[in-house]
C-alpha cells in the first residue's frame, strides 16, 4: 500500500514508486521529495545524506608532557561507540617518524584518514631520497594545514591532534584541534583531560621547577597519576592505557597498562541515585 496521499490515484511508475530502489536515470527534479527522503537525497542540492559532522566512534583524552631529554604522551586505548564502551584495544599513539610520535582524541574513522595521509607523505619523502626527512616541525605544520582546509570548508576533521617528538635536541610538543588552531606549550591535554589533567600537569610543573628540572621517572609518575584520575572522574575513558616516550635515542611505546585504584570510599557516598 502506498502511505503518501499525493501518490494516491496516480499510476505506478519506476520513478514515483516509494517502494521501489530509488531512480538512477531520472532528474533529481523530478522525484517526489517523499521518495528523495526514503532514498537518501539531501533536501535540495540532490546529494546523499552526510554524517561525516556527526561522530560514532571517539577517543576521550590525549596527554602530553615535556621533561628533562624529551616527551612523553599519554592516551587510554578506549574508543566509545556513542557511551558504549566498545573497542577496548585501539592505539591512539601512532609513531610517524623516527622521533615524531601522533596522538589523537575525537573521531576514530577522522584519526585513520589522517593517519594515512601523514604515512602517504612518509612515504613521499623517503621514495624522494634526497637525504631530508620531514621532522616533528614540518610534520606539525602539514597537519595545521590539513586541519585548516578541511575547517575552511565547514567541514572538519572532528578531531584534536596532539604531536610530540624531538628535533635538533630541540622538544616539541603542540596540539591542533578542528578549527586548525595550532597550539604549543610544556603540558598539554585534549578533551575532558583539558579540565582534569591540564590543573594538574601544570601543578607539577610549577612545584618542580618547569619541564628542564623533571626527570624521566617523574614524568612516568606524573602521567599515570593522571590517567588514574581521567579513568575515576571522565566517563569514556578507561583503565588501560599507553606511554609513549620521545627522546633523542628514538620513540619507545609501551604496552598497554593500567594502575592500582581504590574504590572502597564510593561505598559510604550518598547521592546522584547511590
Amino acid at each position: 500500500m502506498d502511505h503518501f496521499p499525493t501518490n494516491w490515484g496516480n499510476p505506478r511508475a519506476e520513478n514515483v514508486d516509494s517502494y521501489n530502489t530509488y531512480p538512477v536515470a531520472s532528474h533529481i527534479g523530478t522525484v517526489p521529495h517523499s521518495v528523495q527522503q526514503i532514498a537518501g537525497y539531501g533536501h535540495t542540492n540532490g546529494h546523499p545524506t552526510s554524517h561525516t559532522q556527526s561522530p560514532v566512534v571517539t577517543g576521550t583524552s590525549v596527554l602530553g608532557l615535556k621533561f628533562k631529554g624529551g616527551v612523553i604522551m599519554a592516551a587510554d586505548n578506549l574508543a566509545s561507540y556513542g557511551s558504549l564502551a566498545r573497542f577496548r584495544d585501539v592505539e591512539r599513539l601512532h609513531q610517524v617518524a623516527d622521533f615524531t610520535v601522533l596522538g589523537a582524541s575525537g573521531d576514530m574513522s577522522d584519526y585513520q584518514y589522517v593517519k594515512n595521509l601523514i604515512d602517504s607523505q612518509m612515504i613521499k619523502e623517503y621514495n624522494a631520497d634526497d637525504g631530508h626527512t620531514l621532522a616533528t616541525p614540518n610534520i606539525y605544520e602539514y597537519l595545521w594545514r590539513v586541519m585548516y582546509n578541511r575547517r575552511s570548508k565547514m567541514n572538519p576533521l572532528w578531531n584534536t591532534f596532539v604531536l610530540g617528538g624531538v628535533h635538533k635536541g630541540e622538544r616539541f610538543l603542540g596540539a591542533i584541534d578542528l578549527k586548525g588552531t595550532p597550539y604549543q606549550a610544556a603540558s598539554i591535554a585534549t578533551g575532558f583531560g583539558s579540565h582534569l589533567a591540564q590543573p594538574i600537569l601544570r601543578k607539577e610543573l610549577e612545584t618542580l621547577g618547569g619541564e628542564d628540572q623533571i626527570s624521566e621517572e617523574q614524568a612516568v609518575k606524573i602521567m599515570k597519576k593522571c590517567m588514574m584520575v581521567l579513568f575515576y572522574r571522565d566517563a569514556r575513558s578507561m583503565n588501560k592505557f599507553q606511554l609513549a616516550k620521545i627522546t633523542e635515542e628514538g620513540v619507545t611505546i609501551s604496552e598497554p597498562m593500567s594502575v592500582e585504584t581504590e574504590w572502597g570510599f564510593a561505598e559510604n557516598i550518598r547521592g546522584y541515585g547511590a
